[in-house]
């Protein structure tokens, strides 16, 4: 029997989709549609109602579901046994948060290509909401982003945490770079964007500071950020890891308000699905290489 028309049944009748199955497979939906049907004359049976809208399991769609699961948890744990990375083929779809990128992500890739020599690697660079709605929705296999998700099919693993700090151009003349919210809010606050947990908390607390007036100039781009703030826009609250180079050069100062956001604390995060053992085992990877890159 084809494992990957299992695998096909198993994912339609998850997505409940023809067409969001074949994204996810990388191929044409009447691929997908020709495997299943190849398996329903293999098996003697239709395991789909195509009429219905979204599409439905039959009666016997239901009853073989749990036993195709089976099989492919089977051949996922046989995989695992034999220890064997190079079995792993395909691609890999990976969702990052931009401060990923700007730190680790080259060494994971390195370590990646040399630990699945057959597995290709598609990255998308989102914030976390998005990446969480990716992964959820099935078009990401794994994703580093601000977690953990609490979601019971999603696995978290920690990665890493990045403490923030405030800076500012020099070219801002700021005579004294001991400032409070209130000051700060005399500048546009360059930040994260919107629908993130930093710029919320940032909102927050100039909104208990009094300071109403603040102006808040948010991207999903940590590079813009970056280059806003450098070119004395506005004050930010960055990565330290990001702002640190910058500060030595000379290109960034150091702003102390006495209050910093939380730091960023990241997770590999992945969902809990049969065939899923290729985002497992990257997702072990990218602890691995965090840590040794001391984040």
């Amino acid at each position: 029997m084809n494992l990957k028309r299992i695998e096909t049944f198993v994912l339609v009748a998850t997505l409940r989709s023809f067409r969001k199955a074949a994204e996810q497979q990388f191929t044409t939906q009447p691929a997908i549609s020709s495997r299943i049907a190849s398996l329903e004359k293999e098996l003697g049976v239709i395991l789909f109602d195509r009429e219905a809208s979204p599409i439905t399991l039959t009666a016997k769609g239901r009853e073989l579901l749990p036993y195709a699961e089976k099989m492919l948890l089977t051949a996922e744990q046989f995989q695992k046994r034999a220890e064997n990375n190079a079995l792993f083929t395909g691609t890999l779809r990976l969702g990052i948060s931009e401060t990923v990128v700007h730190t680790w992500l080259t060494e994971f890739l390195r370590s990646f290509n040399d630990k699945f020599p057959r597995l290709d690697i598609d990255i998308t660079v989102d914030v976390t909401s998005n990446l969480r709605h990716d992964l959820l929705d099935r078009t990401l296999d794994l994703a580093f982003l601000m977690g953990p998700i609490s979601e019971p099919s999603v696995q978290n693993m920690p990665l890493c945490r990045y403490p923030l700090v405030w800076v500012g151009s020099p070219s801002l003349g700021l005579s004294n770079y001991t400032l409070n919210l209130a000051e700060l809010a005399d500048f546009p606050i360059i930040t994260y964007a919107r629908n993130t947990q930093p710029f919320g908390e940032i909102k927050e607390q100039f909104a208990q500071a009094d300071a109403a007036n603040a102006r808040f100039f948010t991207s999903s781009s940590l590079s813009a950020c970056l280059r806003m703030t450098r070119d004395g826009l506005g004050l930010a609250t960055l990565p330290t890891v990001i702002a640190a180079p910058e500060i030595e050069t000379g290109n960034l100062l150091l702003v102390d308000c006495g209050w910093v956001p939380s730091p960023l604390g990241f997770t590999a995060s992945y969902l809990h699905a049969p065939m899923n053992g290729a985002a497992e085992e990257a997702a072990k990877l990218a602890v691995e290489v965090a840590g040794k890159a001391g984040h």
